[in-house]
């Protein structure tokens, strides 16, 4: 294998050329020769984004990885080159009908890329926010296992009988007529039958169209509520002449034939049978499918109408006892909650509804109901206000409750009453009635017409489990269709259950099906493609998440992991992946598992390009490219390409200084003392797969949670703490996970939360709006002399509004051409040249750059340029201190990575004044980062628990863990087998646990 790699330092055509490829060798001159198109994709010319003219040629067929800085230009050659332009090139194939329903990409700024093979972008993106969506229809597991459930499921009558509140659960089966007809001709020699036509089964009424109808066919008798009748001693209203008789329940049966099987060749056998199959048939045609074979017992006389047993065939799936409960042909899209013969008809397949919620209705129930107990009652307008009062004084009144008495200290009589209204026995004792909170606020909320309402209302409303089907997102029917297992003791399963068990158990439920002969052969090809899914996602370290867990709920790394296993099972070849950070959220237990899928991909004939920081990951590369050698318009150069080994003997790179040991990111000399007296304690806490554990995180230093992938870390850290947290001293309405206590949230008088969403959805956004450095700048320009002379206000340098901002493109510097089935088309605005602002306002210079040059300027020129402005200095050195010197003011919000929008709302909150109190939660800050930025990184989150606050990290880089104060260790595994506590500490503590996989990892981290 070959490389190429050309470097330009500074920009310099003709810089140094390094790190010819494994073994050294060298592809002469710059030019690509049409012979290595099957050995490299060769990259001339690219300049996009940040990228200096770089000439790279890599191996095709090889796990490539880029690496660098953050921002230094990896995802720029990654992604906005080689997969733009390998899309771009697929799409220019289609006709220019296909293209238009299509989203286009531009052509990327790039000379040539020649021998690119179809590219396939696998991208650090959160996942499908549609509630329909989940890991089983991602992955088409669920397209597979609604095929399985219709072909070998076996379905069972869910009637519930009122009594005893129990499901009937017989099993229903389908049989033509002719295995009808097979089955009473088999029965024993001599027996006596009467075979019947079940017309009416337990409805009320005198039913006597029904009996005409018998009449007029030539029938002679009928059963009638178990005695047999003759049709021709019925007269009038039928047998149910008196009033008591017509509103009580019937089951009429019409008579087609009475019979004895006779030993086969006997004289009559043949004519018997004939006759046999003619009344089956009639009565299958006249009960709509269903026919009753019923057996006189031996011996018995057949005047004795309790000496007959019924057996109940039907050409439909039906139960013999309820015939209610009854199906068509067993179709996938029965058990489908996207469709309406699938889904609930309730929740609509959502599993669930929108529901008032107690808990945000009465926040604090040490209130009275006249103190104020029931929010929603006085957050009205007045005339409202007065009228919710009114109506509790008069429940006060009625029900004998002091208004003054707190809410929890009310009997359950009267808070249920209160919440959910009164019923008959509750009229009864009180003689008065009660609408309830609940259905009133549920009545207005369905009966306004208004916005605001509707919007204030919005507040108390959460989500809850549907009544109708439980949570399961389909129909009754649906949900009593199962599959059987070969262990005995193990319960049969439905397709909710199904979905309900996590990776790993489905793929022992798969093996351990228990099918006949002829549904193994049905099944065959169906579990193959479920069993090899299943694989792949255990294959990429996926084995603890549920299969109906909502895609909405992934990380950005567990959501490109199931699209990295789709790809693997599609099993394509000859194909580019480019890959951004699969290691995101991975522990790196299980980084191994991961490396090993993706050189399945390499191994079978693809090319795999991942942008990665991941140190096992950059270690297991066959080709490594390193951008830098500084970030944004520093960066842009290949600093480094070839084999590992040559990477790390260049001199000037980075990521080789940090590989080899020249650069280490050091373990604190001491940890920091904590508060371990004024601790936050989470006792009790069981939301999802935690197992009811009590967590003390300790005050003033840096807790780093930590834990295999689906240990409960996000559940602990997102769901419980940082929730109540919230509604304890922001009052916020959010529901809690679930949990007995917390403790120690009155030390606490800010909380922070940086987690990886963007910081602004549309263009306009940028980090200096997003900050709040645009309102100190707007109002800096606004006091020069010739705006106040002009009498310029703030809101005149705003791109946003109608004023100061070039109105040919509404502020935005370009325009928008649709291109049809061509991509679309940005080009800069003619009346503005880009810059966004009108003339008059481009007029007004601050040391002789207008609004629009500061929008152009990076952080770190802008450090220097406003350095008389404390505020605004506070601002800009605070983003220069994450590592964003290199991101431009004015940048477009839509163009920052996760990463990098994490480290801009850090900085929002580092430029603000400091409580000493303030508890920061961080989610994988380390995405997207470099050695050297994990580096600058830990000194900001270090000055912020030096500052008296608390940082509390979910991560699974073991930089960050080494510098922690404090150790949270959950495990450990992941999914049912995690939930617990392994280990607490310090790194030093957590090291000597045996049983902690990060306490092993790290001890071998801190020794390196």
């Amino acid at each position: 294998m070959r490389g190429n790699v050309r470097g330009h330092v500074g920009g310099n055509r003709a810089g140094e050329m390094w790190g010819g490829g494994v073994g050294g060798e060298r592809c002469g001159g710059g030019r690509y020769n049409p012979g290595m198109a099957s050995q490299f994709i060769a990259v001339r010319g690219a300049r996009e984004h940040n990228l200096k003219s770089v000439d790279i040629d890599i191996p095709r067929d090889q796990f490539v990885v880029v690496t660098g800085l953050s921002g230094s230009g990896k995802s720029s050659l990654a992604f906005d080159t080689i997969y733009a332009e390998g899309q771009r090139k697929y799409m220019e194939s289609l006709s220019a009908y296909a293209r238009q329903f299509l989203d286009q990409l531009q052509k990327p700024d790039i000379e040539s890329i020649e021998g690119l093979p179809p590219t396939i972008a696998i991208e650090q993106r959160s996942a499908s926010h549609n509630p329909r969506s989940t890991v089983a229809t991602t992955t088409e597991i669920y397209d597979y296992l609604r095929l399985l459930m219709a072909r070998v499921g076996q379905p069972r009558c869910w009637h519930v009988d009122d009594k005893t509140g129990k499901t009937c659960g017989r099993p229903i089966e389908r049989q033509s007529a002719t295995q009808i007809i097979d089955a009473v001709t088999a029965m024993d020699v001599g027996a006596r039958l009467m075979l019947l036509a079940p017309l009416i089964r337990g409805k009320k009424g005198h039913h006597k169209e029904v009996f005409e109808a018998m009449k007029r066919q030539g029938l002679v008798r009928a059963r009638v509520d178990g005695k047999v009748m003759d049709l021709r001693d019925i007269k009038g209203e039928g047998p149910f002449k008196t009033k008591t008789q017509r509103y009580q329940q019937h089951t009429i049966e019409a008579v087609i034939d009475r019979v004895v099987i006779r030993a086969k060749g006997e004289e009559g056998d043949e004519d018997a049978r004939t006759r046999i199959a003619d009344s089956i048939e009639l009565a299958l045609k006249l009960a709509e499918g269903r026919v009753v074979v019923s057996q006189l017992k031996e011996g018995a006389s057949a005047s004795d109408d309790a000496a007959w047993s019924d057996t109940l065939y039907s050409e439909h799936y039906a139960c013999e006892v309820h015939p209610e409960c009854s199906l068509d042909d067993l179709e996938p899209r029965l058990f489908s909650f996207n469709s309406p013969h699938g889904a609930c008809a309730k929740c609509g397949g959502l599993g669930n509804v929108l529901e008032f919620d107690a808990e945000l209705i009465v926040p604090d129930t040490s209130l009275g109901l006249g103190e104020g107990a029931i929010e929603p009652f006085r957050k009205n307008g007045k005339r409202m206000n007065v009228y919710y009062a009114r109506v509790l004084r008069k429940f006060c009144r009625d029900f004998d409750v002091d208004p003054n008495e707190p809410f929890k200290k009310l009997p359950k009589g009267v808070t249920r009453i209160l919440m959910h209204g009164t019923n008959a026995r509750d009229e009864a004792k009180y003689d008065t009635d009660f609408e309830g909170v609940l259905p009133g606020l549920q009545r207005r909320w369905e009966s306004t017409d208004s916005e605001f309402v509707k919007a204030r209302l919005h507040d108390y409303l959460s989500e809850a489990p549907c009544e109708s089907c439980g949570g399961a997102r389909l129909r009754t029917e649906a949900l009593h269709v199962f599959l059987e297992q070969k262990d005995k003791d193990a319960q049969p399963q439905n397709v909710n259950d199904v979905v309900a068990l996590n990776i790993e158990h489905g793929v022992a439920f798969f093996e351990g099906l228990n099918l006949t002969k002829e549904q193994e052969q049905i099944a065959e090809p169906i579990l193959k493609e479920i069993k090899a899914r299943l694989g792949f996602m255990m294959s990429v370290g996926l084995g603890y998440l549920n299969l109906n867990r909502g895609t909405g709920t992934l990380s950005g790394g567990e959501a490109q992991r199931i699209r990295l296993a789709t790809q693997v099972g599609s099993g394509l070849v000859g194909c580019c992946y480019v890959l951004d950070e699969p290691t995101i959220g991975l522990h790196q237990r299980d980084n191994a598992r991961l490396i090993e899928t993706l050189r399945h991909l390499t191994d079978i004939g693809n090319t795999v390009v991942v942008v990665e920081h991941d140190e096992d990951t950059i270690r297991a590369a066959d080709y490594l490219v390193d951008i830098g050698p500084g970030p944004g318009r520093h960066g842009g150069e290949v600093v480094a390409a070839g084999a590992v080994s040559e990477v790390m003997a260049h001199p000037t790179s980075l990521t080789a200084q940090y590989l080899v040991g020249e650069k280490k990111i050091a373990v604190p000399g001491k940890r920091r003392a904590l508060e371990h007296d004024k601790a936050i304690v989470v006792q009790g806490a069981r939301q999802n797969n935690l197992k009811n554990i009590d967590v003390t995180f300790p005050l003033g230093g840096l807790v780093c949670v930590t834990g295999v992938s689906g240990s409960g870390k996000s559940t602990l850290v997102n769901q419980i703490l940082l929730r109540a947290a919230k509604k304890e001293v922001n009052k916020s309405k959010v529901r809690i996970g679930e949990h007995d206590k917390i403790t120690g949230l009155k030390h606490v008088d800010r909380i922070i939360e940086v987690d990886q969403s963007p910081i602004g959805r549309t263009p306009r956004s940028n980090p200096a709006t997003y900050t709040g450095i645009f309102d100190l700048i707007r109002k800096l320009y606004s006091q020069t002399k010739q705006a106040k002379i002009r009498g310029y206000e703030p809101g005149r340098f705003s791109f946003n509004v109608k004023g100061g901002r070039c109105e040919a493109c509404q502020g935005q510097g370009v325009k928008k051409i649709e291109m049809h089935f061509l991509p679309d088309v940005f080009v800069t605005c003619e009346t503005c040249k880009g810059k966004r602002y009108n003339r008059e306002t481009l007029e007004i210079l601050y040391r002789g750059k207008h609004i629009s040059d500061v929008l152009d300027m990076t952080v770190e020129e802008a450090r220097e340029f406003f350095e008389n402005f404390p505020k605004v200095t506070a601002l800009v050195n605070a983003l220069y201190e994450v590592g964003l010197g290199y991101v431009q003011l004015g940048q477009s919000s839509i163009t920052l990575s996760g990463g990098e929008a994490q480290r801009v709302k850090l900085a929002t909150e580092l430029g603000k004044r400091q409580t000493g109190h303030t508890l920061y939660v961080l989610d994988e800050p380390t995405t997207g980062l470099h050695f050297a930025d994990i580096d600058r990184l830990l000194t900001v989150l270090a000055r912020l628990a030096d500052g008296g606050n608390t940082v509390v990290v979910i991560e699974h880089n073991l930089d960050v863990i080494k510098c922690a104060d404090w150790l949270i260790d959950l495990g450990p595994e992941g999914g049912d087998r995690g939930g617990t506590i392994v280990a607490t500490g310090t790194p030093e503590d957590v090291m000597k646990k045996k049983k902690s996989y990060t306490g092993a990892f790290l001890k071998g981290h801190m020794k390196g």
